[in-house]
């Protein structure tokens, strides 16, 4: 999640561009070991805010506070690994910058194979996620899962995903539904630990901004072609799969 300071746009000031931060969504936004934020997004958004001009300034969020940030204008945009997917009535998006499915993770000793194996189960996933939405909603002509999500012995929500992945270790849940890139992330850093079972979604990710915000959208768009074109995605999306 972002946005921009009008109040700093005056003559011989750059133009503030705040990303509020959820400080726990490796690898997207994540407290680095030297204790300062760090992430894919916020290298993206730096890049963006240089192509534009802007300055940046990161605040940590709590991303089930991030509606209501941006109704207040306290932040601009949300850009942390953001789904576009059944969110585009609620928001005006950038062109996406990334593909994604969402994926459901088990340990590896869990015996189970496919999505039928977690009839029965406890998945736990984030609250407001796109894992949750596609899980919740009973529309299979838009890829939703809730028939799957019926045959769960229980659904949870949790406030990020490191916590939900200690609790899967730990045998608390049977499961971790979530984006690809975040169970990627997981499963390099305990390879021996856990295993994708299956993808409940395809999707994009793109930057979502207050309904009708269409400047900023193009402006950021704009600047993310550009940085495609130049190579400095692809470069990024190496140096966070390292």
């Amino acid at each position: 999640a972002c946005g921009k300071d009008d109040s700093k746009d005056t003559a011989g000031d750059k133009k503030t561009f705040i990303m509020g931060v959820d400080p726990e969504y490796p690898p997207f936004s994540y407290l680095g070991d030297d204790g300062k934020f760090t992430g894919f997004d916020l290298d993206l958004a730096q890049a963006v805010c240089d192509k534009n001009g802007w300055e940046l300034k990161l605040s940590a969020i709590d991303w089930d506070a991030k509606d209501a940030l941006l109704a207040q204008g306290n932040i601009n945009c949300i850009w942390n690994g953001f789904t576009m997917e059944n969110r585009e009535d609620d928001y005006t998006f950038s062109e996406p910058y990334m593909y994604n499915e969402q994926v459901v993770v088990v340990k590896k000793d869990s015996g189970a194979k496919n999505l039928e194996d977690l009839a029965g189960k406890t998945v736990l996933t984030q609250v407001d996620s796109a894992a949750l939405h596609v899980l919740e909603n009973d529309n299979a002509e838009e890829g939703g899962q809730a028939a799957l999500a019926a045959t769960f012995k229980e659904l949870q929500t949790i406030g990020d995903y490191n916590n939900a992945f200690m609790q899967l270790e730990s045998g608390m849940v049977d499961a971790v539904a979530c984006d690809l890139s975040i169970a990627s992330f997981q499963m390099a850093a305990k390879p021996d630990a856990y295993v994708k079972l299956g993808v409940l979604a395809p999707e994009n990710y793109a930057v979502g901004f207050k309904k009708g915000d269409t400047e900023l959208a193009k402006q950021v768009t704009d600047a993310l072609k550009q940085l495609d074109e130049e190579g400095f995605v692809k470069e990024l999306c190496a140096k966070y799969e390292d």
